[in-house]
């Protein structure tokens, strides 16, 4: 008989997203027909304003970045925390309970904080409910909102994350530290430089620098190019620049330097391992996705855009292990850039050893293991009261 996995997320940012199919992708090639799954975006079924989160959040993280900040340490304490998931369960109970009803499972993956609680209450209404796992997505800085005590299990990506979760009221027998699942497919993509660079057709000595500007292609990634590029360089620049088709155009109709090579969007799981592995250093954002698939393909990191507070310390973990450096401005990513070309590949490939020593690539195998085991036990009855 087949088990049934339903994941829960939703899409403010991709990170979401991307966890669940990295554990659905992992559990389909280890289990094949055994298994079979359902997804729910959870805020998009409440009513509003969190149906509207999805469109909500990137517009407030890429234009007020105080403004976010404001917001997320106001609501990041623990009573205000529990005050939040009561009006959200409250307000939208009728909605839950409906995806409960409707989606029927042996176990249940929740990959994002703010559903957690409310949605785990919905389960707990019924006489029978599936076990109930959460993933936690943010690498360090993880928010009070991933925690619940109740749930039967939560997976953790750092020794960080674990130690918050204590200090929440978690049990250590109810974490375990596995790192951020990777999509099977991205690991599996990564070749060798030589091989990566001749499929895309790089320069095989020069070193490349890689600029992600991410889906939508969001940042001052342009700046930094262009002052990169001022600079006659024995370098060739490789930029991705997601769905912004106007930040393509506007980098592939300009005169260049130094030799370059522009991409629109790219697929996570074969295009961009194989950039990575074409490349010495990447130039990103401080998304917890990135970072770990960065790390996995062994690339130093200059960290040129963060959100405050969940991805605050996502930067701690890169510049404390030597992965890589913070650099919010153009030019100070630029100057690293000649610098670290400028020591030589010997020390290049120790940065690349430092980045590799934070990689956790059996993370996603170790989750999608776990969750077959829950998917296989019983259904957890109802509480009564006595």
């Amino acid at each position: 008989m087949k088990k049934r996995v339903l994941f829960l997320f939703s899409d403010t940012g991709g990170g979401h997203r991307s966890a669940f199919q990295a554990i659905q992708d992992a559990m389909a090639m280890r289990y094949g027909d055994a298994v079979e799954f359902d997804a729910v975006d959870v805020l998009r079924e409440c009513k509003w304003p969190l149906n509207k989160q999805p469109e909500l959040y990137p517009r407030v993280v890429n234009t007020s970045k105080f403004l976010w900040a404001l917001m997320y340490h106001s609501f990041d304490g623990k009573h205000v925390t529990r005050l939040a998931r009561q009006l959200i369960y409250r307000n939208n109970r009728h909605n839950l309970r409906r995806i409960v009803q409707e989606h029927p499972a042996d176990v249940v993956v929740c990959t994002h904080s703010i559903i957690a609680n409310p949605t785990f209450r919905a389960f707990l209404t019924l006489d029978e409910r599936p076990p109930f796992l959460t993933v936690v997505t943010d690498l360090v800085t993880t928010p009070t909102f991933w925690y619940d005590p109740r749930v039967d299990y939560c997976f953790v990506p750092t020794s960080s994350a674990y130690r918050r979760g204590l200090r929440l009221g978690m049990s250590p027998n109810q974490m375990q530290i596995t790192g951020l699942p990777v999509n099977p497919h991205f690991i599996s993509s990564i070749i060798g430089k030589r091989e990566a660079r001749q499929q895309f057709r790089f320069d095989p000595q020069q070193p490349a620098v890689l600029f992600v500007a991410g889906s939508e292609g969001m940042g001052t990634i342009y700046k930094m190019v262009i002052a990169l590029d001022a600079q006659r360089l024995n370098v060739q620049i490789v930029v991705v620049c997601g769905r912004n088709e106007a930040l393509k155009s506007k980098l592939q109709s300009r005169p260049w330097n130094n030799r370059h090579h522009i991409f629109g969007y790219v697929t996570n799981h074969h295009e961009m391992p194989r950039l990575m592995a074409a490349s010495d250093i990447i130039v990103t954002k401080a998304g917890p996705s990135t970072i770990s698939e960065a790390a996995i393909a062994g690339l130093p990191m200059i960290i040129s855009d963060r959100i405050p507070g969940q991805e605050t310390g996502n930067v701690r973990l890169v510049v404390e292990n030597n992965a890589g450096v913070y650099l919010p401005k153009p030019d100070q990513v630029v100057d690293t850039i000649i610098d670290w070309l400028s020591e030589g590949p010997e020390t290049l490939a120790e940065r690349a050893a430092n980045a590799k020593r934070i990689a956790r690539p059996n993370a996603v195998w170790d989750i999608a293991d776990a969750v077959w085991e829950w998917a296989n036990k019983p259904n957890i009855a109802r509480a009564h009261a006595s």
